[in-house]
């Protein structure tokens, strides 16, 4: 089934455990958030993967429009020891060059089943700046902007201010051409 995803969660791992198996399943099929001990495991379904590439296709088109220098990094693996925290994001991007070891600014998460862990408190102790999570469901946005450590819900990107979140979400519809889809924002921010 293309909405099917499969959750686990495993308790107690340690750290050097998640690193291991983390290293030895260098695999986009599994991706792997860690969070003091726990270990959730995801493989994405079709639908949450046709989402998360059209997200990120339709927010690339944005930067060239805008001519911002928007650094994608994809699902990269970020981990912090000190914080016993690990994840790899649906996509997340910096704005400009990222230094080297640092977390990217913006993690985007798509939503097609309810993780099994708080990915607000991994993306806190790895200090992603803002977290977008896409509801596959209600087709939108919720941003959460990094404040004193936590999370506060915010209207809007603050990194991004001239981006309309709403008007993005509009062109995420799966099923279609994701090309005609792309071309249609673009001459929507054109307009």
């Amino acid at each position: 089934m293309a909405d099917a995803e499969r959750r686990f969660l495993l308790s107690d791992v340690p750290w050097a455990a998640y690193v291991s198996l983390r290293d030895a399943l260098d695999t986009a099929r599994v991706h792997m958030t860690y969070l003091a001990g726990s270990l959730e495991l995801m493989s994405p379904s079709e639908r949450h993967e046709e989402e998360s590439k059209l997200i990120a296709r339709l927010l690339e088109a944005w930067a060239e429009e805008r001519d911002v220098d928007l650094r994608g990094f994809k699902s990269a693996t970020f981990r912090n020891e000190a914080e016993a925290r690990g994840a790899e994001p649906d996509e997340c991007y910096s704005i400009g060059p990222k230094a080297k070891d640092a977390p990217p600014q913006i993690a985007i998460e798509v939503v097609v089943a309810n993780p099994l862990l708080d990915k607000l408190a991994v993306y806190a102790g790895l200090g992603v700046a803002e977290v977008w999570v896409w509801h596959s469901t209600s087709r939108n946005f919720a941003v959460h902007r990094l404040d004193g450590g936590r999370y506060v819900a915010a209207a809007a990107s603050q990194l991004l201010r001239e981006l309309d979140l709403g008007l993005l979400a509009s062109f995420v519809r799966t099923g279609e051409n994701h090309t005609a889809l792309v071309k249609s924002y673009r001459a929507a921010l054109r307009g």
